[in-house]
């Protein structure tokens, strides 16, 4: 059963919501915004609640999205996987993409790319070249990878692997 809050515009009682929630979990602010008026507190109530919050900087969406690319990488996740990810986790779409771009000047998404690949040519040993390729860029594309990125990665892991 859902919990109704008695007096949606209670800011004290917002407040204690919000940092319950964030006692479980790291939140962006505007996931942590949507979480409160999901419970049915007043969204002026809630944002007003969440924007003190980042004042007193119990709230840092840059560092809550650093966090979050850091994950994506170790989930092998590509450029455009992550932008995703940090878009459904209620960061800003601007502060996404600045994040992910940082990121990506810093070889984030080429390493997990090359560890992507080195994952699927071990699990795919033995198979045709073909058949490898394949599902490696099955599985960089699914993961939200650039091309030219599984392209380099392909070319050297699989193709110059099949010519020695």
């Amino acid at each position: 059963m859902k919990h109704v809050p008695d007096d949606p515009s209670d800011a004290d009682a917002c407040r204690e919501a919000a940092l319950t929630l964030l006692d479980a979990a790291a939140r962006s602010s505007g996931a942590l915004v949507k979480r409160l008026t999901d419970k049915g507190y007043d969204s002026q109530v809630a944002e007003d609640v969440v924007m003190r919050l980042v004042e007193v900087h119990l709230i840092d969406d840059e560092e809550y999205a650093r966090s979050v690319v850091r994950s994506c990488a170790g989930r092998m996740l590509g450029f455009r996987g992550t932008v995703m990810e940090l878009k459904r986790k209620g960061v800003d779409d601007r502060l996404a993409l600045n994040v992910a771009v940082d990121a990506r000047e810093q070889g984030v998404f080429e390493d997990a790319a090359w560890q992507l690949g080195r994952k699927v040519a071990a699990k795919t040993q033995g198979m045709e070249r073909e058949v490898r390729r394949r599902r490696f860029w099955s599985a960089g594309g699914r993961k939200g990878h650039d091309p030219e990125a599984l392209r380099r990665v392909a070319h050297e892991l699989f193709d110059e692997a099949s010519e020695s």
